[in-house]
């Protein structure tokens, strides 16, 4: 009887841990969705409506494609376009849904000391150049990352190798703590900006141009390429950002602590 008791108790833990890795998925994102502190808001919110539990890995876009590619990953949710399209393309992502949108922002020592507030972003760039004032570069491949050298290259500048350029290998918080610190320039996307602004020497230079508009999209893995990822599960993570839920949820997040969004939602009707 005993050992029936005992065999019953591990076979219904079993069933118990099974279902609870089936009722969970893993989401690779950007670090300024985490910074930023969108995700400890919206997280609980999905978990709650659905009873599936997200585990959430912050990276660089460029990185969680990657995860996606290996399968590593049940849904991503970044901002780096063009890699997007080649992921998709590759077949790597069975939905891509827009989610929304806030802007890059550069910012810098308030002093302001290569005289760039308030100028367009390619003259910006190219003072930050020719004053050799220090910047400091995510360099890992994120959205930011991206966006950042497409600035510098339609600015003709090649800052690689610059004694003045600061790369860091680190996510949008620490880069923008490392750029307070050495009073150096950096790009930075305006939610992580302002959730850290307190804590940061560093003011909003160069802002408001169409070429900082920094869009974020939900990409489910292609359980084709990956039969082991949580395809059902990533569907309905994706599905319920662009609800009506979330994106008031999205809308509000932010207005009450630092007064205004930090993102704006962007799902497209129907």
């Amino acid at each position: 009887m005993r050992r029936t008791i005992l065999a019953t108790s591990l076979a219904l833990l079993a069933f118990t841990l099974s279902a609870a890795a089936q009722d969970s998925l893993i989401l690779a994102t950007t670090t300024s969705t985490q910074d930023s502190g969108l995700l400890d808001d919206l997280l609980p919110r999905f978990e709650k409506a659905t009873g599936i539990r997200v585990k959430t890995i912050a990276v660089g876009s460029g990185e969680a494609l990657a995860m996606g590619r290996r399968g590593d990953a049940d849904v991503l949710l970044v901002h780096s376009k063009a890699a997007e399209d080649e992921f998709m393309a590759g077949g790597f992502g069975a939905l891509r849904l827009d989610v929304m949108y806030n802007d890059f922002v550069l910012v810098g020592p308030p002093s302001d000391p290569a005289g760039v507030r308030g100028r367009p972003v390619f003259e910006a760039m190219t003072r930050l150049a020719g004053t050799g004032t220090p910047f400091a570069s995510r360099d890992d491949r994120s959205g930011t990352h991206a966006r950042e050298l497409d600035l510098w290259k339609q600015a003709r500048v090649d800052p690689q190798g610059k004694t003045w350029y600061v790369a860091t290998g680190q996510g949008m918080g620490e880069t923008a703590r490392i750029a307070s610190e050495k009073k150096a320039y950096t790009l930075a996307d305006r939610g992580t900006y302002l959730a850290l602004r307190k804590t940061l020497d560093l003011d909003v230079l160069v802002e408001g141009d169409a070429s900082l508009r920094n869009s974020y999209r939900v990409i489910v893995v292609s359980p084709e390429k990956h039969p082991k990822v949580r395809a059902a599960e990533a569907r309905r993570f994706a599905e319920w950002l662009v609800s009506e839920e979330a994106q008031r949820a999205i809308g509000a997040f932010g207005k009450e602590r630092f007064g205004q969004p930090l993102f704006v939602p962007d799902a497209k009707k129907g």
